[in-house]
């Protein structure tokens, strides 16, 4: 039987490491936090503090408080203490490699290293691990305190019960593990919103769009049925009573026509400045925190509303609230 996970180190403390520690600090978890940045100690605290109010809509599980988050003084320290491990370094090989491999030398043997890398591959990541079976990728989404999806999988060298001890921590903490067979650049996700953002890049460079009009684009159409079925089961459903056969028929023809460009364009001076401006003119005055604070708000609610009907982000809100339950009665979280 696996031991239970009581302690989280957070190697990393940016905008996903500090997603990482308010979501397991809110699932009543001791967090354990070290980063090399000068003033990350506060950064962290008050990321955590403006992440609260939405987490106290979600559902606080017993104990569950910020005080629990602990900085290290060393990543040593932080290493010892911990039952797992979150990285979530800069996106750059050499510096998660070395970070990797200074992690494994300083953590006691059993406990799953996780990197939160948005596209790099596991099997690089543990390249200069001595206990390279137990390296694994935990792909989040931001903000990672609300949205559900993490994808999961090792290396060539990953332990496949480090994958699978990785995923049942993820969903202990109300997450939905996603696992990715097959070890790939850019995962699964990513790969498919990086074609849509190369796409707004060209509308952007091109004249024919703003930055807002984009965005509505998705807001108001698609991205309302993305919340509780994906691209494949929507277009089941635009092919009527034949499904996905019939729309494959119907609209498989315009897949030829040039409508869309997959290769980025260039990102000059120009391309940047119109990004900017027009993301500048969305925020409306309205500061990053502000922002966050509405996003969360209003992810709550959707998720919330989802929640009844248990499907997508609702489900997994659903299963979660029920582990919660369980916890604060003192039952096994999966009920045996």
């Amino acid at each position: 039987m696996q031991t239970p996970i009581r302690t989280l180190a957070v190697v990393g403390t940016g905008v996903i490491g500090a997603g990482w520690a308010a979501r397991a600090l809110a699932h009543g978890l001791d967090v354990v936090a070290w980063d090399p940045a000068d003033g990350w100690q506060g950064r962290l605290r008050r990321a955590v503090e403006n992440a609260w109010p939405a987490l106290e809509q979600v559902g606080l599980y017993p104990g569950a408080h910020p005080d629990r988050l602990r900085c290290a003084d060393s990543l040593a320290a932080a290493c010892e203490a911990a039952d797992f491990i979150q990285e979530s370094a800069p996106e750059r090989l050499d510096l998660k490699q070395s970070l990797h491999e200074r992690i494994d030398a300083e953590t006691p043997p059993g406990v799953v290293v996780a990197s939160s890398t948005s596209g790099l591959l596991p099997t690089d990541l543990q390249s200069r691990c001595r206990r390279a079976e137990r390296v694994v990728v935990g792909h989040p989404f931001n903000p990672v305190y609300l949205l559900p999806l993490v994808e999961v999988l090792g290396g060539r060298r990953t332990a496949p019960g480090s994958v699978a001890a990785a995923a049942a921590f993820y969903r202990d903490l109300g997450m939905h593990p996603l696992e990715v067979r097959t070890e790939i650049e850019g995962f699964l996700s990513d790969r498919l919103q990086e074609a849509l953002w190369r796409e707004i890049l060209h509308l952007v460079n091109d004249g024919v769009a703003t930055t807002g009009e984009l965005d509505a684009a998705i807001v108001y159409g698609p991205g309302l049925r993305w919340a509780c079925m994906g691209t494949c089961l929507s277009y089941h459903l635009a092919g009527g009573e034949a499904g996905m056969d019939h729309f494959m028929e119907q609209f498989g023809p315009t897949l030829e026509l040039p409508w869309t460009r997959l290769e980025a364009p260039e990102l000059s001076e120009t391309l940047i400045a119109r990004m900017a401006e027009g993301t500048r003119e969305q925020a409306a005055g309205r500061t990053v925190r502000e922002l966050e604070r509405l996003r969360d708000e209003c992810l709550v609610a959707i998720m919330q509303a989802l929640r009844r009907f248990e499907v997508g982000a609702g489900r997994t809100l659903a299963e979660d609230a029920a582990r919660r339950e369980r916890t604060a009665r003192g039952a096994p979280p999966d009920g045996g």
